[in-house]
């Protein structure tokens, strides 16, 4: 079988570690793996690529969002190439991932899908598909989706529009392009996000849960010891938040106001934030850059007492992911799909943007004996979010629809 995906990036950030490992299960199983993409992690990728654009159709494309809101509609001549090398190639199922980042023509592309049918399998790992804007309408408790987009309250939010509001365009446009594949199947990591698309104009595809997977030889309890030494963190609680961007979305203005909260026996510890907020923390908050070294990441969660997800919309936060594999409790507000990757033995949910029950869930769980979480982390993670065993349900797939 010849599989081609499409994401906005390869090895590197979640849905580009994603794409890479589901390449590399295909290979190794004796198949070939192509994937076109926008940018690339530092080690490249095990698969045949496929560079998307350049610099030049990034900008060009992002001119179009910030003063059409046009997002997805640029980039008309980087993806008649793209399409020109679909030919060429002529795989026999093509895997579709993020579609929004500045890199590429949704309807460029899916007047092609539609004219080839071939099989697609579509994974969503937010809810920009559907609506005429955004990629999470729960941020803004909007539900305009489910009938029409039009006055968007978060159009200056990613994809972020300056001046144009033209988020019913948008929909419709979308929501003609996005019908008439034969051979459709629609992915979501969780429940959550799939019952969403049910809802949507999208419902008429088959809808398939597959879980998110992680490589369990790297993310697992170490020693960590060092790491501790060398931040001052022995003898401390040490609360842990991780984000590849750290903005409202995200929480940020919580972790601050949690500092607050806390006594000296606590430290929290923020890894991806750029120097700028690093500069401005609290005394209590050790701030961390942005790291694509996976040992020291993994060194982090084994330390941390408590992983704590304080996003306000998000699908299945890989993040939850990592610290349950590295035997580290998770707390997470109660959005969207982030409460799915736990249960009661592994963590606790606060009522989202509720400070109080957060403060009290943190109390909970450090007064516990946290040796039975870190286990039943660690069997959580090696029951549901083994990467082989998640990306053979990928391959199962496959096989299936081509």
């Amino acid at each position: 079988m010849k599989l081609l995906q499409i994401n906005t990036t390869v090895n590197t950030g979640s849905t580009g570690r994603l794409t890479e490992e589901i390449g590399q299960i295909l290979q190794e199983q004796g198949h070939e793996s192509y994937i076109a993409y926008k940018n690339a992690g530092p080690n490249g990728s095990r698969s045949k690529t496929i560079q998307i654009g350049n610099k030049l159709d990034i900008y060009m494309h992002g001119v179009k969002t910030r003063l059409m809101d046009r997002h997805g509609f640029g980039s008309k001549r980087a993806t008649r190439n793209l399409v020109e090398e679909i030919i060429r190639i002529d795989p026999d199922v093509i895997g579709l991932h993020n579609l929004h980042g500045y890199y590429l023509n949704v309807e460029v592309l899916f007047n092609y899908l539609k004219k080839v049918q071939k099989p697609v399998v579509w994974t969503f790992h937010d809810c920009w598909p559907f609506t005429g804007h955004c990629s999470y309408f729960d941020y803004a408790a909007c539900e305009k989706w489910k009938t029409e987009c039009h006055d968007c309250p978060l159009s200056d939010k990613y994809p972020g529009s300056w001046l144009a509001d033209n988020s019913r365009e948008n929909y419709h446009q979308k929501k003609e392009l996005f019908n008439g594949l034969e051979n459709l199947t629609i992915v979501t990591p969780c429940h959550w996000l799939k019952n969403l698309v049910g809802q949507s104009f999208l419902s008429g595809y088959p809808l398939k849960v597959i879980r998110y997977g992680i490589d369990l030889d790297l993310f697992k309890p170490v020693n960590a010891e060092a790491i501790k030494s060398q931040y001052n963190l022995r003898g401390k609680n040490i609360l842990l938040g991780v984000a590849s961007v750290w903005d409202r979305r995200k929480g940020f203005k919580y972790f601050i106001e949690l500092s607050k909260r806390l006594d000296d026996s606590f430290k929290l510890v923020l890894i991806g934030l750029p120097e700028k907020k690093i500069g401005a923390l609290p005394e209590n908050i050790i701030g961390i850059p942005r790291t694509e070294n996976i040992e020291e990441l993994v060194a982090f969660y084994s330390a941390a007492d408590v992983f704590i997800n304080l996003t306000l919309a998000d699908n299945f936060p890989f993040t939850n992911l990592e610290a349950l594999a590295c035997g580290t409790p998770v707390i997470t507000f109660d959005t969207g799909g982030s409460t799915e990757a736990i249960d009661e033995n592994t963590g606790l949910v606060a009522a989202r943007g509720n400070i109080d029950d957060l403060y009290k869930s943190i109390l909970t769980l450090c007064n516990e004996d946290l040796s039975k979480y870190r286990e039943n982390c660690r069997n959580r993670s090696l029951a549901s979010f083994d990467k082989n065993d998640r990306y053979r349900d990928y391959l199962n797939l496959y096989k299936q629809v081509q």
